[in-house]
């Protein structure tokens, strides 16, 4: 894959952040080379985060973000606070833009604890250093720039590489469960809720992580998945299915072939599957009076049929024999407090960073909220959870310490 056809969700996320008027919209111009954001000598000109993909020299393929002033005033102004606040849930790596004139202000040293707390590497950029008589000392995490002389700009984003190259780890998403040669067998749901023209994005990046090991995919639906493998000469390795038709493809899928689901295989690649298979046992908890919250991470046009606010509602009901409430989020939307949840069943994330999803799935630990996905939800209501984890035997081994 190349540099350009790196998704968001798989680049290093690099967050400004300061006070008004630090010139931190200024500093983000200036590293990036384009006019990302308005620069304006009013106060607050940044109003929400500004949030685009590119190419930074010489970190790559990153997402660059800039973000509201941490100071902003009156409620409009702390609405703006809490939604620069909700960046850091997604950020890789942090750039504290200070107006190098004043110095560290209380509301800096917050950001830093911040920082801190989520275990953010993160430099701080004394702005305005064309206009300092001499430049302090500057520590091994500091460095002094002027956004309006371009000084020290290009040793700022070698400094946002090293640390950026250092967050991104070379993860696989099923390329690690394959030899050269092994043949896969994709099984793509064409329904109403299925986008017209194209495959989504789970879809796309299991094929190409598949090429990439050297191995070989086939693409079937499900009512032709048992033709498919009938005239298949290669015994499959694995069979991966959409979520949603678990049940139909695991009848038709032979015992002595592996199955499981691009739901599971996302929530192992954002980090978060022990967490998921942990949290599936709550499902059989569930009380009428409980309340179930659907997060997805995209937002779509819902349709009948929707895999998120019907399908899941429906078994859910059907496998408890319960009749739970149901709330859903999606996109950046996910609730600070989730304390109000028996459970939070989550989409793979695909369109999520995994520090974004490895947020949300600490969120609900703090709240003592068990959190699982699409894919082992699915898996456990349909009984073919070990089978689903077959592919992991890691996983595979606790499960089946939580059910002896």
């Amino acid at each position: 894959m190349g540099l350009n056809d790196t998704v968001s969700a798989d680049r290093p996320h690099i967050g400004f952040f300061g006070l008004r008027n630090a010139g931190k919209s200024s500093v983000v111009n200036a590293v990036t080379g384009q006019n990302l954001s308005v620069v304006s000598e009013i106060k607050g000109t940044t109003t929400d985060p500004v949030q685009k993909a590119m190419e930074l020299l010489p970190a790559g393929p990153v997402v660059v973000i800039d973000t509201p002033g941490m100071d902003d005033t009156g409620r409009l102004g702390e609405e703006r606070v809490r939604r620069a606040r909700r960046v850091l849930d997604r950020t890789d790596v942090a750039i504290l833009v200070v107006d190098g004139t004043i110095g560290l202000q209380p509301a800096d040293h917050e950001l830093i604890r911040l920082f801190d707390d989520r275990r953010i590497p993160y430099i701080i950029a004394y702005n305005k250093c064309d206009l300092l008589e001499a430049l302090p000392q500057a520590s091994e995490n500091e460095i002094y720039v002027s956004a309006a002389e371009g000084t020290n700009i290009w040793t700022l984003k070698e400094r946002i590489a090293q640390l950026a190259n250092r967050e991104t780890s070379e993860k696989c998403l099923i390329a690690d469960l394959l030899a050269p040669g092994d043949l896969v067998v994709l099984v793509v749901p064409v329904d109403s809720a299925a986008p017209k023209g194209r495959l989504i994005l789970p879809q796309q990046q299991t094929i190409r992580d598949i090429l990439e090991a050297g191995a070989v995919s086939v693409v079937t639906g499900v009512e032709e998945l048992p033709r498919t493998l009938s005239s298949l000469r290669q015994k499959p390795r694995l069979v991966v299915t959409d979520s949603q038709a678990f049940g139909a493809v695991s009848r038709a899928v032979p015992p002595d072939i592996q199955l499981t689901s691009f739901s599971i295989l996302f929530a192992r690649y954002k980090g978060s599957l022990q967490r998921a298979v942990q949290g599936a046992a709550a499902l059989a908890r569930l009380q009428d009076s409980d309340t179930v919250l659907i997060s997805e991470g995209c937002t779509h046009h819902r349709q009948c049929g929707d895999i998120g606010t019907v399908k899941l509602p429906g078994w859910i009901r059907q496998y408890t024999g319960k009749q739970p409430q149901f709330a859903f989020t999606s996109g950046r939307e996910f609730p600070d407090d989730l304390g109000q949840y028996a459970l939070v069943i989550h989409c793979g994330g695909c369109m999520l960073n995994e520090r974004e999803m490895q947020s949300r799935g600490r969120r609900a630990a703090a709240c003592g909220v068990p959190m699982t996905n699409y894919g082992i939800a699915i898996a456990q209501m349909h009984g073919i959870l070990a089978r689903s984890l077959e592919p992991f035997p890691d996983y595979l081994c606790e499960l089946m310490k939580k059910t002896e």
